[in-house]
């Protein structure tokens, strides 16, 4: 990033900050939610698999629709799988932060930091997308139906993003 483009998305930091659109701590709370909304939804998954309750199924249901409606209230427009790269970017946040966790408590303490690092950098993307920080307007478009590829088509049938 040269230094207009720094001094660019500065003064689209502040002007976002200034603006009464919404509350970034509100939000960062919200995101946390979101975070610990997926893992339960992963403990539920393997829960019911170790356990053959398909209760647990229901249950990861129930929290599932509740993280969407969550995650709806941060990623209100969808532009390509942003929904689901913001869904995986906090998973993997959380899931960072759990390794650095461990190993911070196995006294691994240069190997933690290195992670909880990791952790952030991966959570400041989810914030650069949300924020709407991240450039996207060089990004291809869609070819003329008439000249797609087989990559075009898989992008265009296989949304693994609607839920």
């Amino acid at each position: 990033m040269d230094d207009s483009d720094f001094r660019k998305l500065l003064a689209k930091v502040e002007e976002l900050k200034k603006g009464k659109s919404f509350d970034l701590s509100l939000e960062e709370d919200l995101s946390i939610a979101v975070m610990n909304l997926i893992s339960l939804e992963e403990h539920f998954f393997f829960t019911s698999q170790k356990t053959g309750k398909n209760s647990y199924l229901d249950l990861l249901a129930q929290t599932r629709e509740i993280r969407k409606k969550l995650l709806g209230r941060m990623i209100d427009s969808h532009e390509g799988e942003t929904w689901c790269i913001s869904k995986h970017l906090l998973a993997a946040t959380m899931r960072i932060m759990e390794v650095a966790t461990k190993l911070q408590t196995d006294g691994k303490t240069q190997e933690s930091e290195s992670m909880f690092s990791q952790a952030y950098k991966v959570y400041s993307l989810f914030w650069a997308l949300r924020l709407k920080l991240i450039n996207t307007k060089n990004v291809k478009k869609t070819p003329d139906p008439k000249q797609w590829s087989y990559e075009d088509l898989v992008t265009k049938l296989v949304d693994c993003c609607k839920e």
